[in-house]
């Protein structure tokens, strides 16, 4: 174990920063071993078997490419729950665990319908629902592929969701009304912002979730927005996750249309969740 431990570092060393080489190292050794991190200290001098040695070489050789991680191990972990994920969905951000606790918090013990508009690997979805176990949640996605996961996703975690498929710029609402909460991470990031990203995200995450036009970096949030009046309740809130630029413009967005706005921090400090709350028409 020592010397595939090493094997690893050695590899990826000029790759990765060392931070993020030993998060591979758990990760490649909790898969494949169920190991937690007492027990990668305790099992140090463990002899593998060869065909655990090629397993790992195998990921190596993949994260030498910059395919992310979690596409190569098929699984990850979010809000301390195991989610099936692949190419094709988006891998879910510890941001946005930091969106699911913003609403368990303010919701807590309460029974809302919840829809969440672009639900990828349904990691909202069902963090949403394992943490209020009283409300009825829906899942809307334009993929098929996403939405296949999300099925995968919700039984894994014996939770019980309504998954339908949905294009968000599309004319017409999901089947449902009378929500009590719209969550939503669209997609975000400026084509001219993918310089800037990581090769690991260009080359393998799917456009389809990250990207929006320079020209209308909104595109996204207003299209829900305008829904809004016939999928929310009287009363109603919105989550959003956003672009850290673009606080201003959202805020302006969701007060225009109704709503009193609210922007809030990230753990960065970074501009990263707007919330809506409708006002009481008059």
């Amino acid at each position: 174990m020592k010397k595939s431990i090493q094997y690893i570092r050695e590899n990826l060393l000029s790759l990765y920063d060392p931070a993020e080489i030993e998060s591979f190292i758990f990760l490649i050794f909790n898969h494949l071993y169920g190991y937690s991190k007492k027990d990668m200290i305790l099992n140090r001098d463990t002899i593998l078997p060869e065909e655990g040695f090629k397993r790992i070489a195998a990921v190596v050789s993949r994260l030498e490419k910059f395919e992310p991680i979690q596409y190569i191990l098929g699984e990850t972990t979010f809000f301390g729950l195991k989610f099936k994920i692949g190419p094709g969905v988006l891998i879910p951000r510890f941001e946005t665990e930091e969106l699911v606790d913003l609403i368990l918090k303010r919701k807590k013990n309460q029974a809302v319908k919840i829809i969440d508009l672009g639900t990828g690997s349904g990691c909202i979805a069902i963090s949403l629902k394992k943490g209020l176990p009283l409300s009825t949640v829906w899942g809307c996605d334009i993929s098929d592929f996403a939405l296949n996961r999300c099925h995968e996703n919700a039984q894994l975690n014996e939770a019980v969701i309504n998954w339908t498929k949905y294009d968000i710029l599309g004319e017409v609402p999901p089947v449902e009304s009378g929500f009590d909460l719209i969550v939503s991470n669209p997609p975000y990031i400026t084509w001219k912002e993918k310089a800037l990203m990581q090769r690991n995200v260009v080359d393998f995450e799917p456009e389809l979730a990250l990207f929006v036009p320079d020209d209308d970096p909104l595109l996204f949030y207003r299209a829900i927005v305008q829904k809004s009046n016939q999928l929310l309740k009287a009363g109603g809130e919105i989550y959003f996750e956003i672009n850290e630029s673009y606080g201003n413009e959202i805020r302006t967005l969701l007060n225009q249309n109704g709503f009193d706005a609210e922007i809030i921090k990230d753990i960065n400090g970074k501009d990263r969740f707007a919330i809506g709350l409708q006002r009481q028409k008059q």
